[in-house]
């Protein structure tokens, strides 16, 4: 079984997923208060984490915050919010995908099932090195200047795929869709945010990237 931890306070609701998802696989772990979370986290060790932004005792987004610097885990949002500076907003904070309600079940699933791909071991013990950088696709493992740097799932799934077609454009459709699947092909601000994620952490200039490069209307490229 898939370990979840769903942070939610609408009861009607994790009564549904608690119904629903052990069908599919899942231990769910449900709390309604955004600062037990973190207790649950720990003690529970979910695989997966899903938290809605309107918690009753402190806003979601410092929870994804806090998940995010205890765990790699994927974390996905769930709100009533819709709108792309909210969308952002959670994908800056650590957010791996943000799926608004209402939702189908259908759809939960499916996103589900693509986060926890994108934390499945590479199949390729490809290492690649620098003076300042090596990153380790089978180990998962990224330093810098000597320095293990942290990667969340996503950003090791959009690294992961430029790298693959190391030193040719990946249109940015493509890498949506092979990233987070084929309803974001049309989804480039998370592109543009995941991107600028790596760059920071990466880059030693993220201002003029020497390996994750734009190629402006088409995509990206990693150079090696």
């Amino acid at each position: 079984m898939t370990r979840l931890l769903l942070v939610e306070d609408d009861a009607a609701l994790v009564g549904i997923l608690e119904l629903t998802l052990p069908a599919h696989g899942f231990e769910v772990h449900a709390t309604g208060l955004g600062g037990h979370a973190l207790h649950v986290a720990r003690t529970f060790q979910p695989d997966v984490a899903v938290v809605d932004l309107g918690l009753p005792d402190v806003d979601g987004l410092e929870v994804v915050r806090a998940l995010r610097a205890l765990s790699d885990i994927p974390v996905l949002v769930l709100s009533a919010r819709d709108t792309q500076h909210d969308k952002v907003g959670a994908l800056d904070v650590g957010a791996d995908d943000y799926v608004t309600k209402p939702f189908g079940m259908d759809e939960l699933l499916a996103r589900l099932r693509a986060a926890l791909r994108r934390v499945a071991p590479g199949d390729r013990a490809i290492v690649f090195r620098t003076d300042h950088l090596t990153i380790d696709r089978a180990a998962r493992r990224v330093e810098r200047d000597g320095a293990r740097v942290h990667l969340t799932p996503t950003e090791w799934g959009v690294l992961e795929v430029l790298m693959r077609h190391g030193g040719r454009v990946v249109a940015r459709h493509d890498l949506l869709r092979e990233v987070w699947g084929p309803q974001y092909v049309d989804e480039a601000a998370y592109l543009r945010v995941y991107v600028a994620q790596l760059r920071r952490k990466l880059e030693e200039r993220p201002a003029t990237p020497r390996h994750l490069l734009t190629e402006p209307g088409v995509g990206y490229r990693f150079e090696p």
